[in-house]
């Protein structure tokens, strides 16, 4: 069997290719993984072994689409050396293996055409339907129509159809890996009342800006409703978050960080009849539970719409979840992903996103026009089950052709 290196570059980036690892591991594979960026978390959840090089976490999760104070943030925190760091380390090993998984962007692109071994490549980080048409930066488009490149594979159809055309080589749209656990679940949920997902995002000091932002968009939204009678808030965190850091944030706005009951460890955060109940590292049941969500976040996001759940966006200030980056997201998902009026932080923009979030709610029980959007959108965004197990399937079998053909001509 062949031993594979995956590089990725980001948390979302990370998601996917740990689960495409995990898929690969199935063909008895051997699999390596390299977060350029991030400390490889999801890599570890996954029992895939990290290349032995020291990893560190950036506040901005990684060069990418960033303010310009992430920008400067990203200089500060030397993510440019660590990031060159890790670009050699891969040129430098990767006669080791037999080829290279690139997962994300430019970046891993490039940096797998360097080890001058062969490559395949699943581009989630890019889709063509940002603008109809997908302009690749340089040099990512002569790398991906070089011999090594043994196979493409896009996010969407649309990226898929249109790529062929670009590089004139198949490029091919199997599903989603960062969407497998959600699509085969067998979670079922039986409430009265609406349940609103909350996702601030995981990435710290950003996360503590978003989740103030949230518990003021919560109060707006108490003045116009019966918080208490008609719904039920859900918010998915990050244990880097700790309770120490949620109780201070809470205090700081007059909340309050409380047990649910006494015979659970559920915790809630707590303002008069307002109450958003705390779920650690479960962002699976939070997004498969909800009926709505309210989104500060990338990926989890990406993963609501794929559940054919409306997303509502609520502006931050960045580094990552800003105006621009909530524009963009929702180019890429589509019409089923919210946004309200005013900029970010703003009294304008709290009171229209909880003016938006009443009127979905009453939509999903009124109007089934919302849910067969939601279907329709899922399917042609994010695809199917199973992306992961698909898309391993495929390499196996360009693994299968390469190491056959490299018998036959040593013979």
């Amino acid at each position: 069997m062949a031993k594979l290196l995956i590089i990725s570059n980001g948390h979302g980036e990370d998601l996917s290719g740990a689960r495409l690892g995990k898929a690969l591991g199935r063909y008895g594979h051997e699999v390596v993984a390299l977060p350029l960026v991030g400390i490889g978390r999801h890599y570890k959840q996954e029992s895939i072994n990290l290349l032995q090089i020291r990893v560190k976490e950036f506040t901005t999760g990684g060069i990418g689409y960033t303010s310009l104070k992430g920008r400067f943030t990203e200089l500060i925190q030397g993510q440019i050396c660590y990031l060159l760091k890790k670009i050699y380390a891969v040129i430098s090993t990767g006669r080791n293996y037999d080829m290279i998984i690139a997962v994300g962007d430019v970046i891993p692109v490039f940096t797998a055409w360097l080890s001058r071994r062969p490559v395949v490549t699943y581009l989630v980080a890019y889709s063509s339907h940002y603008e109809g048409r997908l302009t690749l930066p340089f040099p990512c488009k002569r790398c991906l129509t070089s011999k090594r490149f043994l196979g493409v594979f896009s996010r969407d159809e649309l990226t898929s159809l249109d790529l062929t055309k670009q590089l004139n080589k198949p490029v091919s749209f199997l599903g989603n890996p960062f969407m497998d656990k959600l699509l085969i679940s067998d979670l079922t949920v039986f409430s009265t009342k609406k349940i609103i997902g909350i996702l601030p995002g995981s990435r710290k000091p950003e996360l503590a800006q978003n989740l103030v932002l949230i518990l003021l968009l919560i109060e707006v939204l108490g003045r116009n409703s019966n918080l208490k009678d008609e719904f039920i808030f859900k918010t998915a965190l990050v244990s880097s978050l700790s309770d120490l850091d949620l109780s201070k944030i809470a205090t700081e706005h007059n909340w309050k960080l409380i047990f649910c009951n006494k015979s659970s460890n559920i915790k809630a955060l707590k303002k008069g009849d307002s109450l958003i109940h705390i779920h650690r590292d479960s962002f699976n049941q939070v997004l498969i539970e909800s009926n709505l969500i309210i989104s500060m976040a990338g990926t989890a996001a990406e993963q609501a719409v794929g559940l054919a759940k409306p997303v509502v966006q609520l502006l931050g200030k960045g580094p990552q979840f800003t105006k621009s980056f909530a524009e963009a997201q929702r180019r890429l998902l589509g019409p089923t992903v919210f946004c309200g009026e005013g900029e970010a932080a703003s009294k304008t923009n709290l009171k229209s996103t909880a003016e938006l979030i009443l009127h979905l709610i009453k939509r999903i029980d009124q109007d089934p026009s919302l849910h067969n959007k939601c279907q329709y959108e899922a399917r042609r965004r994010l695809g199917g089950k199973r992306g992961g197990s698909q898309i391993a399937k495929k390499i196996d079998e360009i693994i299968s052709h390469k190491l056959s053909y490299k018998t036959k001509k040593t013979k």
